[in-house]
């Protein structure tokens, strides 16, 4: 039987905006007169949605609203959504950084956070001594630390600097040594945010390693927050999605992030029907296109090396009487071609397609690296005589690519602006 370790009910967070503090004078002594009286705070029902790109119209904007859900011990849970969306706040609250405007939060054991680099060290003490200070701080005995103070040392790499001060750590050297603090001390949920994004790819990958030994083989909890699609994926047992403050979706990891990737999207089609610089005869017209994901959601970016579809829709002007042939290439943001389907060379008729007015294009395995890149689409008619543009659009539209773990390996590929060829290295 499953036994919840964290359970968070109704969690509220409101803040001021403009200043710091919890508002004038007149407020808090307004606050204090409906407290003494037994009344709820009057300010809890105003405030605005936590939209960070609007305009500000209110005094006070709720940064969560209305949070629920549990975990259970050795999850390892998700927390995903945009900048601004609540993430951090809602870890802070977790660790108890800060305090919740209205809920409650129940847990069983200690808690670790890594929320921001070198949190809790004193830059004036040594890696080691600070080691100590942040066992002492999650409630461990000096014993316990000098059990494992060998093992927190060589897992973070900074052996040659362990007796110099923190201050002239890297912000690399200080989320090494901080990580491995927070996971050698045995909290029975360690808490992280976005911070191993500041590591390099080889500590990263130990990291990830290191959080799924700890909550498969040794039973803890783990919520993790991060912005690699990729990393949730590969590391976590279920995810939750924050927008504006509020929960939109729990559940499955994989549904998670498709339901941010698809939150994220352009609602409307990729309207290309206006586009003035394009070229050919007009009897057709690529009018939009959608980016599609594996259950046929519009999203506004693909994983690499995960399902594809690009569906673009013509609009027929006048009988096409050629045969036709159609071509898509992929180019760079130095317009450098890193993929070109032609149909033609598929043996595909094209006529058969266009007549229904759209073309499908599925990728069963996108293989580009992290990045953005462009499309450029053409529709032409060939005779015995000639080939002759029909419609033909540079860079009608980007495809925006996630890191993906192409290789299962635990590790990320990397963001440079190439093709993914599949190889097995003997």
């Amino acid at each position: 039987m499953k036994e919840t370790i964290l359970k968070i009910e109704n969690i509220s967070k409101q803040y001021r905006l403009g200043l710091v503090g919890t508002g004038t004078l007149s407020h808090d002594l307004n606050r204090f007169w409906h407290r003494v009286r037994g009344k709820e705070d009057p300010y809890l029902k105003v405030g605005a949605v936590n939209k960070r790109s609007a305009k500000a119209k209110e005094d006070y904007v709720w940064a969560l609203q209305d949070i629920n859900f549990e975990v259970q011990k050795g999850e390892v849970l998700g927390i995903i959504g945009k900048n601004g969306a609540g993430k951090s706040t809602l870890l802070k609250i977790l660790s108890r950084v800060t305090s919740p405007t209205t809920g409650s939060i129940k847990t069983k054991g200690r808690i670790a956070s890594l929320l921001e680099v070198g949190t809790g060290f004193h830059p004036e003490l040594t890696g080691k001594e600070n080691i100590y200070l942040n066992g002492a701080i999650l409630g461990m005995t000096k014993a316990e630390i000098s059990a494992k103070i060998d093992e927190i040392i060589e897992f973070s790499g900074c052996e040659m600097y362990i007796d110099t001060p923190v201050k002239r750590y890297s912000s690399g050297m200080r989320v090494r040594l901080a990580f491995a603090v927070a996971a050698h001390l045995e909290p029975d949920i360690l808490v992280v945010d976005e911070v191993l994004a500041v590591g390099d790819a080889e500590f990263q990958k130990k990291a990830i390693g290191k959080m799924q030994d700890i909550s498969r083989g040794e039973g803890r909890t783990v919520l993790f927050v991060s912005h690699s699609m990729a990393a949730v994926k590969s590391l976590c047992t279920r995810a939750i999605v924050l927008e504006h403050g509020s929960n939109v979706f729990e559940g499955d990891t994989d549904e998670a992030v498709d339901f941010y990737l698809q939150s994220n999207k352009v609602k409307e089609l990729i309207l290309l029907k206006n586009r003035k610089d394009r070229s050919g005869n007009g009897k057709a017209l690529l009018s939009n296109v959608e980016i599609l994901n594996s259950k046929n959601e519009v999203v506004e970016s693909v994983i690499s090396g995960e399902f594809l579809r690009i569906k673009l829709h013509f609009s027929i002007n006048d009988k096409i009487e050629d045969n036709l042939i159609f071509a898509i290439s992929i180019k760079d943001n130095n317009d450098i071609i890193k993929s070109m389907i032609v149909s033609d060379e598929m043996n595909i008729d094209i006529n058969s397609l266009i007549s229904r007015g759209y073309i499908i294009v599925d990728f069963n395995s996108f293989l580009m690296r992290g990045g953005v890149y462009n499309a450029t689409v053409l529709l032409s008619g060939y005779s015995t005589a000639s080939l002759n543009h029909i419609d033909r659009i540079e860079m009608a539209f980007d495809i925006n690519v996630l890191q993906g773990d192409f290789y299962d390996s635990g590790k990320l590929n990397r963001t440079y602006p190439l093709a993914i060829i599949p190889a097995k290295i003997n």
